[in-house]
């Protein structure tokens, strides 16, 4: 398997640590009155062994990162080129940040100031913000929560469940929230639940263009976190620590509204809400769901097919295959929320030899509150 830069740079790490324990040892047996010309011979070979792969390895690393710094030199665009461009710029600084890390190179200053990393001391992998704003906030099409539920990226958030109050409580009319509010409290406190993304680059996308290497690991780092959003968010079996974030867990225990059939038990989940929810309320369902609704109602009349699913539920409906119960309120009040110091770092799958770029984050999803939700059941 071929070495790569950074396999190198280990490698004269542990020779030369071990170079300089064998002159070390030498000098120590050499100094005692006793010791044999055998063993001292034995050493002066050993640390001469040591110092020869030394050399080796070092000619080879300094050949391995000349090349490194050409090809790097070799895709900065002209000046007045390209990078008169920002976008251009933005792309650069962010293929050459990809570069350096799976290289196992520091990240110039000038890259990361181009991505907007205030960070001056150079030692923490710390995502630069232009990267870490685009990635967290811009909305993911592979993720249909993201259409509704509200995201925000701020370190140790609490919020208040109830937007506004009165003087005097009784104006929450609704008695499952105050019953909610009573029991849990009116404030929401978001945590931080770390989790990584490993995202696979090949030595061809690595060599490749500015602009394709990015989008690929753009595209990765994004179904990543979707993927992850989605998976915490419908989990039927969460893992431990993650209960609070899925619509189905027991520990939420939203309120089950079950029908002959599903479409009835989402036109009774509508129902079930209370006014202040059901004028924003949404369906989050399955879309092969939904053909069957449409398949009963239907009965052989084509005309239905084409109608919008909003006419035929009478809320607006948004699809995703992770929701196994369709899912019925008002999703303003499920809240996606990152921790903004998002970290890089490189890793390598000993399997493939593939080295990979690591996007570590920590995230929480709260539903702040339960009683804005129903789960749509066939009895």
């Amino acid at each position: 398997m071929a070495k790569t830069l950074f396999d190198v740079k280990n490698d004269l790490v542990t020779i030369g640590a071990a170079y300089a324990a064998a002159k070390q040892d030498k000098l120590v047996e050499a100094s005692k009155p006793d010791a044999s010309i055998e063993d001292i011979k034995a050493l002066e070979t050993k640390e001469a062994n040591l110092k020869a792969r030394f050399d080796i390895l070092q000619k080879e690393h300094d050949e391995m990162e000349a090349a490194q710094a050409a090809l790097l030199a070799s895709k900065t665009p002209a000046p007045g080129s390209d990078l008169s461009d920002p976008k251009a710029k933005k792309t650069a600084a962010k293929a050459g940040l990809i570069r350096a890390v799976i290289g196992g190179n520091s990240v110039s200053p000038e890259i990361k100031a181009a991505l907007g990393d205030g960070n001056s001391t150079g030692g923490e992998k710390i995502l630069p913000s232009t990267m870490t704003t685009e990635l967290l906030h811009e909305p993911f099409v592979k993720n249909p929560l993201r259409e509704v539920s509200t995201v925000t990226s701020v370190t140790n958030l609490e919020i208040p469940k109830v937007t506004f109050t009165l003087d005097d409580d009784d104006f929450i009319l609704d008695t499952e929230t105050a019953k909610e509010l009573k029991a849990e409290g009116d404030v929401v406190t978001f945590g931080r639940h770390k989790f990584k993304i490993y995202v696979p680059v090949s030595e061809t996308i690595l060599a490749a263009t500015d602009t394709n290497l990015v989008q690929t690991v753009d595209q990765a780092l994004e179904s990543g976190l979707a993927g992850k959003e989605k998976k915490v968010a419908f989990a039927t079996t969460p893992k431990a620590g993650e209960e609070h974030m899925s619509f189905y867990s027991t520990q939420n225990n939203i309120t089950v509204v079950t029908g002959v059939d599903l479409f009835k038990a989402i036109k009774s989940a509508i129902g079930a809400l209370h006014e202040d929810y059901r004028d924003n309320a949404k369906i989050v369902m399955r879309y092969a769901d939904y053909l069957d609704i449409i398949e009963t109602l239907a009965n052989g009349n084509a005309t239905l097919y084409s109608a919008q699913p909003e006419q035929v539920l009478g809320k607006p409906v948004v699809f995703s295959d992770s929701a196994i119960n369709p899912i019925v309120g008002d999703f303003r009040y499920s809240h996606f929320n990152y921790d903004p110091q998002v970290l890089y770092d490189r890793d390598k799958d000993v399997k493939t030899g593939v080295e990979l770029f690591v996007l570590t984050a920590w995230l929480d999803h709260k539903i702040k509150l339960k009683s804005a939700f129903r789960i749509a059941k066939k009895s």
